[in-house]
């Protein structure tokens, strides 16, 4: 419990420290985000302000956990993928600034390096680590085998996830704060089963997003970018696949998974009526915009959807062991 405390401790210090430097160096080379025009109106006054601070966080999280971590193997592939997700993320993010545009990796370039990422977290934690092709079914004493099904359904999880952490990082605070909650949920669940190194891993990446949020709350002074928000996920999910839950993490990071489903419900919904919609605008925290909601009165509330959502989900681990 100690070496939890040490780490979150030591993540959250180096991003409050190494925040003001990073975010005034970003601000002297122009590294602004571009603002797409189609958002809300309200969000155009944010542009210029500097982005890829998802740096601050992955910098945190890596410091933290080399220095109170015990690297193993679990920890090394967490690591690994939480670092691919995050160079994936930078790439898209530089090309942004350079380009002056918000387009950066175009789709295929993007899910292309995504999936090679999640396919060696998938190959490595069934030969490596012999986790096997059950996963664990919340709330019952029981997991089901997915056999062949087992590595497309990692990568699913993996890129879905990791997609579904960007979506949700469009208002000052929102997947930072949302991603405290998680990770230390997790910090939990990797706890109760005796993966302390893990633990350690996640509650730097609560620290880390801690620390961060203090720069990203609103009006936000740095966005993570796509270099937070990919790794992130990223993290996430690889944590969800070593410990088997994959279908806990469909609970606790039930917001992350309802940003994605309005996504997807609005564009299938565009596409089959011919240009009808059902929500104003998604990702939906966009739709709650659109209504007239505070931008800190949506961002608050999802924090709250998210609390209830990871106590569901630690009922769920709670009936299982």
């Amino acid at each position: 419990m100690v070496d939890l405390i040490f780490a979150a401790s030591i993540s959250l210090v180096i991003s409050l420290l190494t925040g003001p430097i990073l975010i005034n160096w970003f601000r002297r080379l122009k590294f602004g985000q571009n603002i797409r025009e189609v958002g809300p109106k309200s969000h155009l006054k944010k542009a210029g302000t500097p982005t890829m601070g998802g740096i601050i966080i992955l910098l945190s999280v890596v410091v933290a956990t080399l220095t109170i971590s015990k690297l193993n193997s679990r920890v090394i592939l967490a690591l690994f993928v939480m670092l691919g997700y995050g160079f994936l993320g930078l790439l898209d993010d530089a090309i942004n600034i350079i380009t002056n545009k918000n387009e950066g990796l175009n789709p295929k370039q993007k899910l292309f390096g995504q999936i090679i990422i999640a396919v060696v977290l998938a190959f490595v934690a069934l030969k490596k680590l012999e986790i096997g092709t059950a996963i664990l079914i919340p709330y019952l004493h029981t997991s089901i085998d997915l056999g062949v099904l087992f590595i497309p359904f990692i990568v699913t999880v993996v890129v879905g996830t990791s997609n579904a952490v960007n979506l949700t990082d469009g208002l000052d605070g929102l997947a930072s704060g949302v991603t405290i909650i998680v990770a230390i949920t997790y910090t939990y669940i990797l706890y109760q089963f005796a993966y302390l190194n893990l633990a350690i891993f996640t509650i730097a990446i609560a620290g880390a997003c801690l620390g961060f949020a203090w720069f990203n709350s609103y009006p936000a002074q740095v966005f993570m970018g796509d270099t937070g928000s990919l790794a992130l996920g990223g993290a996430l999910a690889s944590l969800a696949v070593i410990t088997k839950t994959e279908l806990f993490l469909f609970i606790i990071g039930g917001v992350y998974v309802i940003e994605a489903i309005s996504v997807m419900m609005q564009v299938s919904y565009f596409k089959l009526t011919g240009g009808k919609r059902i929500f104003k605008m998604t990702p939906i925290h966009h739709h709650f915009e659109k209504s007239g909601w505070s931008e800190s009165k949506i961002v608050i509330r999802f924090w709250i959807i998210a609390i209830m959502l990871s106590l569901i989900g630690l009922l769920g681990f709670a009936k299982l062991s």
